[in-house]
């Protein structure tokens, strides 16, 4: 006699996980490639800007100060790295110092004054006018950076501040001899991305204005 089976009916085939990443993983590409179109379309012009004024400040013997919170520390180290060490052609080291390294000398700042002074106190010690300070920053809102702009004025330097989103705090201190280079989207990721790639241009823009163009 026939019995019901007790058996729940297999399901469809479902998805395979690791598909279902690799599309995520396209999709995160996408993205980033479309920020990236979108934001050079506009730094361009700002970039070329930026350059100018490092080549500038190269050739009149100054140096470049890099500063940034977290991430943007580390991308204020590749910017000083590629400029002290080489980029992409053998060519002389060029004078460039990322502020906050030194954990000994951040921390006795932070620890004797306060956070908000460890990169200021820096300009200050090791600024020179005709330098320039280069900081990034995706909100444009540590008082840390406000304040280094502000020593960076006091030394007579140029600034030049990466920043995202509506310019933040950062934005409102700069004056008319300073740069603001910002993104114009609201995710942090893009921010940083668009930064990253925006220093390599401008590390090649200033390769190719003081040692020609490769062939």
């Amino acid at each position: 006699m026939y019995e019901h089976s007790s058996m729940e009916p297999i399901p469809p085939h479902s998805q395979d996980p690791h598909e279902t990443m690799e599309q995520h993983i396209i999709t995160l590409f996408h993205e980033s490639i479309e920020a990236k179109m979108q934001a050079g379309e506009y730094l361009a012009p700002l970039l070329c800007e930026a350059s100018e004024i490092i080549v500038h400040c190269l050739l009149n013997e100054g140096k470049i100060l890099t500063a940034g919170n977290g991430i943007s520390a580390a991308n204020a180290q590749v910017m000083s790295a590629n400029l002290c060490n080489r980029f992409e052609r053998e060519r002389p080291s060029l004078p460039a110092l990322t502020l906050g390294t030194d954990f000994t000398t951040q921390t006795s700042i932070a620890n004797d004054y306060s956070f908000n002074e460890i990169f200021a106190k820096q300009v200050r010690a090791l600024g020179q006018p005709g330098d320039c300070l280069l900081l990034l920053t995706t909100s444009g809102n540590p008082s840390n950076l406000v304040q280094a702009v502000a020593a960076a004025h006091e030394r007579e330097m140029n600034v030049i501040a990466f920043s995202g989103r509506d310019g933040g705090n950062v934005a409102s201190v700069l004056d008319m001899n300073d740069l603001e280079l910002r993104v114009p989207v609201s995710s942090r990721t893009r921010i940083y991305e668009i930064h990253l790639l925006s220093l390599f241009c401008l590390c090649d823009l200033i390769d190719q204005q003081l040692f020609g163009v490769e062939e």
